[in-house]
């Protein structure tokens, strides 16, 4: 069965949705425009229920089958957007200076409130569709709020299931992988502080500027030469900031970064030694060094049994040469683990390559490929409709 011929026919409605929501973005927690929204179109689709405010600014739509049944499954969808500056150029760009939907969530948010339009339709399935329209998943950890604040108590579902548009593989071929598909996350932080100094009197400081590059050089070999080299690891420094003039040696150096991990063994090694390397690194140099190592995100682990239920909705949509295994794990993060960790579910990916050239998410060009809309509505259709079957 290829996309939904009813799902078809509002493809142009989907897009005019996404549009907008591309145009008015929102950061994670301050979703109250796109949460109001999906709130309305939700109602006025017909759903059951629709209930809002849920760790600030999710949102739950319930449907039911035509048959009653025991059976529930939850479809999750994020919402917010990104603290980048847009540079697009497209008609439809950000009006939000500074801010930008650079990971697809407002086509991940259409998709869903297109399965939801069609669902409310037809409900050709037996039991209760729940579909959860989640905040901050960008560092925020929306998903642990939303799990906080009792989503699957006051919504109970048997599996959870989620969607993430996947630029760099082509246009419609959905991902599936069993296990980690992507990483644990840390956010790292250290402040330097040395000794400040004229800059043609650097005898008379300790230069914070110069450890900081010695860390920095050192922090490279934590991967290399401390975790095993079949196991997988990230640290990356993305932010160094020091001094404000030409010949001032500062007080201060601050930096950020992250650390990436699948294993929790190899979680603890880079915890471990970051701060090792850091604070001996600094101490050499007589300076001093404070250090965090914030676990933010566990790795995201698909179950195998929901994985297949998963595929074969993909496969009833795009058909199965389309349905690809993921040969690696990514090291993005995505607190859709924190679902994954507390109910059984499955997270799969869908290409929108549109050309070779293609940039990926979190970039200041990139804007989510509107021909994969009824792809993502359908497959979230197919999966209600397959595993909540009417007997």
């Amino acid at each position: 069965m290829p996309v939904i011929n009813r799902i078809a026919d509002f493809h142009q409605e989907m897009t005019a949705w996404r549009h907008d929501l591309h145009e008015h973005p929102e950061l994670g927690f301050q979703e109250t425009r796109t949460a109001a929204l999906v709130a309305q179109r939700l109602r006025e689709f017909g759903a059951d229920a629709v209930v809002t405010g849920i760790a600030g600014t999710g949102v739950v739509g319930m449907i039911r089958g035509a048959v009653d049944g025991q059976r529930a499954i939850g479809l999750r969808a994020d919402m917010d957007a990104l603290p980048i500056a847009e540079e697009t150029g497209l008609p439809y760009a950000s009006r939000n200076p500074g801010v930008m939907h650079a990971c697809g969530h407002d086509g991940h948010t259409t998709m869903l409130l297109g399965a939801a339009k069609y669902l409310a339709e037809t409900r050709n399935f037996a039991g209760t569709a729940y579909l959860i329209f989640q905040p901050a998943e960008e560092n925020l950890a929306g998903g642990e709020a939303m799990l906080k604040a009792g989503l699957f108590e006051r919504f109970p579902m048997d599996q959870v299931f989620g969607l993430h548009n996947w630029p760099v593989a082509p246009e419609g071929v959905f991902l599936w992988r069993n296990g980690p598909v992507m990483a644990a996350v840390a956010n790292l932080e250290v402040t330097l502080h040395g000794r400040g100094a004229h800059g043609a009197q650097p005898h008379r400081s300790v230069d914070p500027i110069i450890i900081a590059g010695h860390i920095l050089t050192a922090l490279q070999t934590i991967v290399g030469r401390n975790v095993d080299p079949t196991e997988s690891g990230v640290v990356t420094i993305g932010h160094i900031a020091g001094g404000q003039t030409y010949n001032v040696i500062p007080e201060t150096v601050h930096m950020k970064g992250t650390a990436r991990w699948f294993s929790p063994h190899v979680g603890d090694q880079l915890e471990d030694r970051f701060q090792r390397l850091v604070t001996g690194i600094a101490e050499s140099f007589s300076a001093r060094a404070e250090v965090s190592f914030a676990r933010s995100y566990p790795a995201t682990v698909n179950d195998a049994e929901a994985t297949v239920l998963a595929r074969q909705a993909a496969e009833s949509v795009v058909g199965e040469a389309r349905v690809q295994h993921m040969e690696a794990p990514t090291m993005g993060g995505e607190d859709f683990s924190f679902m994954l960790n507390a109910k059984q579910g499955s997270y799969l990916m869908l290409g929108g390559a549109r050309s070779e050239s293609e940039v990926s998410v979190h970039h200041p060009r990139y804007d989510f490929n509107d021909a994969i809309l009824p792809l993502g509505a359908s497959y979230w259709a197919t999966l209600v409709e397959q595993r909540l079957a009417k007997p």
